[in-house]
């Protein structure tokens, strides 16, 4: 149907956002509401209720056939659960079944990774759009990501293929929360970069400001303490990146989140760092873009997933 629209959830230990969007990636209809992540699981489901009941108010829902779920990781699209690292009280949760029982209807569901999510909006409306192979990352709290591979987004088994920030790219790094050693997270997230600049002497300034922000703001100034810890995490994302590159053959790295609204203190060690890693000849023509779909691409990640699930889908589609 011409004018369907997809709904949409995205779903994050931060908000719990919600969306109904066209074929063209608009967002004509959103709600949010935080995500109250330290409660048991019964009560953040009660929040993602709250978001799908306004949804279904609007008076567009009737043109909705199918729901698209990003979910912060890990998720297990296979079985339908979720198990967010950032909200303790979901552990092997079954949002797909207690999403498709709050709508009342048979939308067919898919649920996807937030990493997967953002890759889907970059390789739909974003930095991604026209190419084949990518691979998509999200630097901020923690590194995430996911993989478009000809010319679709790559989901994996499970929904979280493209998880680049538990490459380890440090043999003999630290030992990263998720039991593994010298991860790329471990290294490049915002958290660490900022954990790095203070162990090394960096001091803020006089509001005490010790986000990666901060840090970058003072790589810009020129403070070399800063401008390390910003050139060890390039140097940590480029590894991650080439090593992606070498794999499975992509032909862009699209990078957003908080961390890489710094710009140049990030891209041009980032760029420079690629060229030492990635040297074969078969990914020395990778090209690396910061991301434009910003703090909606959960949402629009979530409605393309959604849109390629429906041909897959368990549940077909019902009528209004």
């Amino acid at each position: 149907m011409h004018n369907s629209l997809v709904a949409a959830l995205d779903i994050g230990g931060t908000k719990i956002a919600g969306a109904l969007v066209d074929g063209n990636g608009a967002i004509l209809h959103r709600a949010q509401c935080p995500t109250p992540a330290h409660d048991d699981g019964e009560t953040v489901m009660r929040a993602v209720e709250s978001i799908l009941a306004e949804l279904t108010a609007s008076p567009l829902w009737v043109r909705a056939t199918a729901l698209g779920i990003g979910s912060a990781g890990p998720v297990d699209a296979s079985a339908g659960t979720v198990s967010p690292v950032n909200v303790p009280g979901w552990r092997g949760f079954p949002l797909v079944d207690r999403v498709s029982h709050a709508v009342g209807r048979h939308l067919p569901v898919t649920l996807v990774g937030d990493g997967v999510a953002m890759t889907a909006a970059e390789h739909w409306q974003g930095a991604a759009r026209g190419y084949d192979n990518a691979l998509c990352m999200v630097v901020s709290t923690g590194v995430g990501g996911g993989l478009v591979l000809g010319g679709k987004p790559h989901a994996g088994p499970s929904g979280n293929a493209g998880h680049i920030g538990h490459i380890s790219v440090d043999l003999d790094g630290d030992l990263c929360p998720c039991g593994g050693r010298g991860c790329v997270e471990r290294i490049a997230s915002g958290p660490n970069i900022a954990r790095r600049a203070l162990e090394n002497g960096w001091r803020p300034g006089p509001g005490g400001d010790t986000s990666a922000a901060a840090v970058a703001e003072a790589a810009r100034a020129g403070d070399p303490v800063a401008t390390a810890s910003y050139e060890r995490a390039a140097q940590a994302l480029a590894a991650g990146i080439a090593a992606t590159a070498t794999l499975v053959e992509i032909e862009i790295a699209v990078v957003g989140g908080g961390v890489a609204g710094a710009g140049e203190v990030l891209f041009g060690p980032l760029r420079r760092a690629l060229r030492d890693y990635a040297a074969l000849s078969f990914v020395q023509r990778l090209t690396v873009a910061p991301a434009v779909t910003g703090t909606d691409a959960g949402l629009v990640g979530a409605a393309a997933a959604a849109t390629l699930g429906q041909g897959e889908a368990a549940v077909p589609a019902g009528r209004a």
